[in-house]
């Protein structure tokens, strides 16, 4: 599917739009079209139904923007030992096993056998570029690990978001950062 397909965008926006639009089809297939073709014309919006039901699914636990905005601040404020304690308990709730790194990696998870290095002193850096996903790169070749994360609260450019891709680095910001902390920081 495009990602600029009706569809797309719908799936990408609140769930309650989708809805609005099986009703507004709905009214106007009864007031415009005769009555005994009413109701197969009210069915041209059960795929924006779908669409709606599948975009509430989705987005069923992301956090409201204030309680993004929120943990967002509370993440810029803390210092490195408090940032990484967080996310030590985040990890250890997920089930990995954290083993704490020097150098490009600062963190190596295993779990089930897979190991994943993390890269995530640079939190606060206002703009991340790829350097530091090189550098995360060639650890993660070092350890022969399988997976690589790079989480980032500043800005991620566009060449770094490419570099990631091609190099299955994932990266964690904004909302995926809220997700993955934010039962952790309830419990410190």
């Amino acid at each position: 599917m495009s990602e600029k397909s009706l569809f797309a965008v719908l799936l990408r926006s609140p769930w309650w739009i989708s809805f609005v639009l099986v009703a507004v089809i709905a009214l106007m297939a009864g007031a415009f079209l005769p009555e005994k073709y009413a109701g197969v014309g009210m069915l041209g919006g059960f795929p924006f139904f779908v669409i709606g039901c599948m975009a509430l699914w989705r987005q069923r636990n992301l956090p409201s923007p204030a309680r993004e905005e929120s943990v967002l601040q509370s993440l810029a404020g803390m210092n490195w030992r408090d940032f990484s304690a967080l996310l030590d308990t985040a990890f250890t709730r997920q089930g990995y096993t954290v083993t704490h790194q020097s150098g490009a990696a600062d963190m190596l998870l295993e779990k089930k056998g897979v190991q994943t290095v993390v890269c995530a002193k640079r939190w606060k850096a206002a703009a991340m570029g790829v350097e530091p996903l090189r550098e995360l790169l060639a650890r993660r070749d070092e350890l022969e690990a399988s997976n690589s994360v790079c989480i980032s609260l500043g800005q991620v450019s566009a060449k770094a978001v490419d570099f990631a891709a091609e190099n299955r680095i994932t990266l964690i910001t904004g909302t995926d950062l809220v997700i993955l902390l934010d039962e952790a920081l309830k419990v410190i």
